[in-house]
């Protein structure tokens, strides 16, 4: 039986990124995935396909020009389906093949296999040819994932009721769409098919969405959706999902009835424990497949067993889960590393973009710190007009106290990008004065935050 100092279960980014590091420590590596390929559900479900086709969409679309030539305007007028598959095809291929290479140069050996654990030193391995063996190992980490939560009421059929997996298999673009999940994957594909002008209906049992992001960002955001035509039904839980040859049938606990070509079911992931065998180790899933971790090193309750990524929960972000399985294999073998950041960024690959890192405003008011907050609207900059972009902005949230600055959200194009100014500024303790005395590019999208540092300093009556 080979024995391997680290196993890694699952190929996500955090564990592609726990293997690496350990091969780079220069320990003996196994990754196990029962995927068809390398990449995990980042890679070949959710990060890259979602985020491939919104690039896509918007390219094909012209969503990006609509601001000068009109709504009316397409780069492409007949967009289908194919069109938007032969580009996600390429672009994972190009994902599993920098992976590869990447284990290649490192001495990560890999295999496609079932994994399960017989102790706190062995896995057996299942292949699909029905091969068995065994592998040992001094450390494990779990980093296997999510799959999309498919309650039994939900008649899923991948024809016209679909989960946020098997939406990629569509072959169609549909008419009409209605969208089941107020949360990121569900308001990314709802905006993203709301691109190709599919009109969209988007269910939330909620009163609100995305409810984790500052209010004042998502009351923007919503104005957009409503603006373009998208139908949004907050505070309404669905009580039956109805397949016809036509279409679905969506009726709601209100008594309200959406009718659209397909549905799609995104409310809600679980954890992809169930082969796994964690009862031979004595550690135990919540209901939603969940393992619970030390949040420093993300041991397991037994020692030498870690868990990161997706399995444990908030917050689920690829940017984060990196993080967690190089810090893992850090700590498995003895390398110290200090405390990360307090704030990381959030990304929500809509159309248009959310970003923020730090506090909310909302955060910030219940804290009972007095702060004063800072707005820039991107079409009253000149890269903004240049672009044709009409809406959006990045507002900035200081402490009256020290004039640190508390938090950054945007909401409009390349908010994803434009974020890593605020997340700096906040990591490193600066304040107000290092927007006001700053020269930044011109004419950019980041001359916001100078801005929206200008409006702020004039509100807090610095140097008054």
């Amino acid at each position: 039986m080979e024995t391997y100092d680290l196993i890694v279960i699952g190929s996500g980014p955090s564990g592609r990124r726990a293997a690496v590091q350990a091969a780079k420590l220069g320990r003996s590596v196994m990754v196990i995935d029962k995927g068809r390929r390398l990449g995990g559900v980042s890679v070949h479900t959710g990060t890259i396909p979602s985020k491939t086709l919104r690039e896509t969409v918007l390219n094909l679309s012209g969503w990006r020009e609509r601001g000068f030539y009109g709504r009316g305007y397409r780069v492409k007028q007949d967009i289908v389906m194919a069109d938007l598959i032969a580009r996600l095809h390429k672009t994972l291929d190009h994902e599993v093949e920098v992976l590869q290479h990447q284990f290649m140069r490192n001495a990560v050996r890999s295999m496609k296999a079932v994994a399960k654990f017989v102790d706190a030193n062995r896995v057996s391995l299942t292949t699909d040819a029905g091969v068995h063996s065994e592998v040992g190992f001094t450390n494990a980490l779990v980093s296997v994932g999510t799959r999309p939560f498919r309650p039994n009421t939900v008649p899923f059929d991948g024809k016209r009721v679909f989960d946020s997996d098997d939406i990629l298999e569509l072959t169609t673009l549909p008419r009409t769409l209605t969208v089941v999940g107020g949360g990121v994957i569900g308001v990314e594909y709802a905006t993203i098919f709301s691109a190709l002008d599919v009109p969209v209906t988007l269910i939330e049992s909620r009163q609100t969405i995305l409810d984790f992001v500052d209010r004042e960002l998502v009351d923007d955001f919503m104005h957009q959706l409503r603006d373009r035509g998208v139908t949004l039904r907050l505070g309404a839980a669905v009580k039956e999902v109805k397949v016809g040859p036509t279409g679905v049938e969506t009726l709601l606990a209100d008594g309200r009835v959406v009718r659209t070509d397909i549905l799609l079911y995104a409310a809600g992931r679980s954890g992809n424990v169930g082969s796994l065998g964690l009862d031979a180790i004595g550690i135990k899933a919540d209901s939603r497949g969940r393992i619970e971790v030390d949040p420093q090193t993300f041991q397991t309750s037994v020692p030498n067993i870690y868990a990161t990524g997706d399995v444990i929960g908030f917050p689920s972000l690829a940017s984060t889960s990196m993080e967690q399985g190089r810090v893992a294999a850090c700590h498995a073998f003895g390398v110290p590393l200090p405390p990360p950041p307090a704030t990381f960024p959030y990304g929500i690959y809509a159309v248009p973009e959310i970003s923020t890192v730090g506090q909310s405003e909302e955060e910030v008011r219940r804290s009972g710190e007095p702060y004063e907050c800072g707005v820039a609207r991107f079409r009253e900059t000149s890269r903004g007009h240049i672009m044709g972009v009409d809406s959006g902005f990045l507002k900035l949230v200081f402490s009256l106290a020290t004039r640190r600055l508390l938090g950054a959200h945007i909401v409009g194009e390349g908010a994803t990008e434009l974020i890593h100014i605020g997340q700096a500024v906040i990591n490193l303790g600066g304040t107000v004065d290092f927007f006001v005395n700053n020269t930044f590019n011109y004419p950019t999208l980041a001359e916001a935050y100078k801005i929206a540092g200008l409006d702020a300093w004039n509100r807090m009556g610095v140097g008054q």
